[in-house]
């Protein structure tokens, strides 16, 4: 199977992916060989546009990792053109019905299961001349819960035939229930991140949620199996820093696992 983390939902195991922001195939070739069970290109908050989400899809195949990406908005044509250009899952922010739902699963699958135009141009390079027969069952298909009126249409959009996940933002579902806009919150949060995960599990439909490496077991724990522990500019950003305070301070630092030079 090429998404193989659709294949460890199915298994009922727990995913680790991460985050690209910065436009660059070299960056998104590093992190796909980390090991990731999906690496997601963000073409909403990044600044990627679509040419350089293409040939980061590209790098992320060669590395051998599973290409997410998360689309501008719910649009049929955008969602459209990433998955001719080898995305094996899309994520759509702020969806906040059904209705908005069903539209995000029917640019996801080629009729009968949904409206998803025919033209596969690079993913029948990056996956072969079977990609529009396997397409519809390779693709996750993953709508974000991130605001007041989607946990109040929770159990609809989980009953949306072809919602294979959905993904919190807690930044946005934060804001949108008076918070600030954090990863982590309590009160109206923690009770809104418990009943979405505990819903998705009822449902059938895998919970994933935007995190790190430190809140990644408390997710876990309340079941969430598709959750990001890891960015490129947030790493970049604390792990450079880090060593420059420590550089500052005299501190020893621990030579970089990589022999690379750069």
């Amino acid at each position: 199977m090429w998404n193989t983390a659709k294949e460890a939902w199915s298994a009922g195991r727990t995913t680790y992916g991460g985050w690209l922001s910065i436009p660059d195939p070299l960056v998104a070739e590093t992190v796909g060989g980390l090991g990731f069970d999906w690496v997601c290109i963000d073409m909403q908050h990044g600044v990627i546009d679509y040419a350089e989400a293409r040939e980061m899809i590209r790098a992320l195949r060669t590395a051998g990792a599973v290409p997410f990406v998360r689309v501008p908005w719910n649009d049929f044509g955008i969602i459209g053109k990433v998955l001719d250009a080898g995305a094996l899952g899309i994520i759509v922010p702020m969806v906040n019905s059904a209705a908005e739902a069903a539209a995000v699963v029917a640019a996801c699958r080629y009729p009968p299961l949904g409206s998803r135009s025919f033209g596969p141009t690079m993913a029948s390079v990056l996956y072969g001349p079977d990609y529009f027969a396997r397409a519809n069952a390779e693709v996750a298909c993953i709508p974000m819960v991130e605001t007041r009126q989607a946990l109040d249409a929770l159990e609809e959009i989980l009953a949306v035939p072809g919602v294979d996940a959905v993904y919190v933002g807690p930044a946005d579902l934060s804001l949108s229930l008076g918070l600030p806009p954090r990863l982590d919150n309590g009160g109206a949060f923690e009770e809104a991140r418990l009943r979405i995960a505990e819903a998705c599990a009822r449902r059938g439909v895998v919970a994933g949620i935007h995190a790190t490496a430190a809140l990644a077991p408390r997710h876990a724990a309340a079941g969430y199996r598709m959750i990001t522990v890891a960015s490129d500019h947030r790493s970049l950003v604390e792990g450079m820093g880090r060593d420059l305070a420590a550089a500052r301070q005299g501190a020893e630092v621990p030579p970089p696992a990589s022999t690379s030079p750069y």
